[in-house]
């Protein structure tokens, strides 16, 4: 049976590890020929091997043009167009303060998530018009969407990615070009390590630790993995996803629903706790 991205060309950048490595593969299991985006050149060889005919590496440094025009412009000379754009390539910066923020950290951090997406989606867009239309997705975060669950200039960053994805699909959805966001939760990904400055290697060991932990975190008592967000991106990508455009999905386990008391029957209530010797006791009448 013919995968539900026969026949589509995708770009994805962040794509040799983490999220955007589990979606290269499900991508490609799905039929698809992908230009595998990043910065890790050995792991990008890898992915290469991994799927000869199906899978180009490009070096691509998203704060750079240049290098984005270039894997872009990689999808039609090696798979002749582009149908999906996947802008995943993430990075985070320390938690810190408003008040230690320096203003090349949050220029770098804007540059990567927001300043980078955004020319993915000016240079996909001839190809795409070519094609007939396309779908653009966008990874942004939960801590878009609330503070505290990440660093304020990440935060800040991933919430403008959401407003952007909805801008820009005001824009090109007439055009047959679809434009959405995704907001993961706690997924198991090197970006926790690094947001701590933990080396890449390090950060990357850090990663099986989430694993292990998340499931108590939220209510759906399972780890966040790649493949949870790999698998929002595919239904975005695909034509089942044909009436969908300038929204964003949220693939969390839940964690956004409320505070810890509203899922978890042993965090006590806030409003016990504030007023519990207010409260009438059990069974006593007014």
């Amino acid at each position: 049976m013919a995968g539900r991205l026969e026949g589509k060309v995708a770009v994805i950048t962040g794509a040799a590890s983490g999220i955007g490595l589990g979606t290269v593969e499900l991508f490609v299991a799905e039929g698809a020929c992908v230009v595998a985006a990043d910065i890790q050149d050995e792991k990008g060889a890898m992915l290469e091997k991994r799927f000869p005919g199906k899978v180009v590496y490009a070096h691509c440094d998203v704060t750079k043009e240049a290098e984005i025009e270039a894997a872009v412009k990689l999808a039609k000379s090696a798979f002749g167009g582009l149908d999906i754009l996947f802008n995943n390539a993430g990075i985070s910066d320390r938690m810190t303060s408003i008040a230690e923020i320096t203003a090349d950290g949050w220029s770098w951090i804007f540059d990567v998530l927001v300043r980078g997406p955004a020319l993915g989606m000016k240079h996909a867009l001839p190809l795409m018009l070519e094609r007939g239309g396309g779908s653009i997705i966008n990874t942004a975060s939960i801590a878009g969407l609330q503070a505290g669950w990440g660093p304020i200039a990440y935060s800040s960053a991933k919430a403008s990615v959401i407003h952007m994805s909805r801008a820009a699909a005001a824009q090109l959805s007439p055009q047959k070009i679809r434009v959405n966001a995704i907001c993961p939760g706690l997924i198991a990904t090197s970006i926790f390590g690094a947001s701590l400055g933990l080396p890449r290697e390090v950060a990357d060991q850090m990663a099986a630790r989430v694993a292990e932990n998340a499931a108590k975190a939220q209510p759906v008592p399972k780890a966040g993995m790649p493949d949870d967000i790999a698998r929002a991106a595919l239904y975005l990508a695909s034509d089942d996803a044909a009436f969908v455009s300038g929204t964003h999905i949220v693939v969390d386990g839940g964690i956004t629903v409320g505070g810890r008391h509203s899922w978890d029957p042993e965090a006590g209530s806030p409003f016990a706790a504030l007023f519990g010797e207010m409260m009438p006791a059990p069974g006593a009448t007014s």
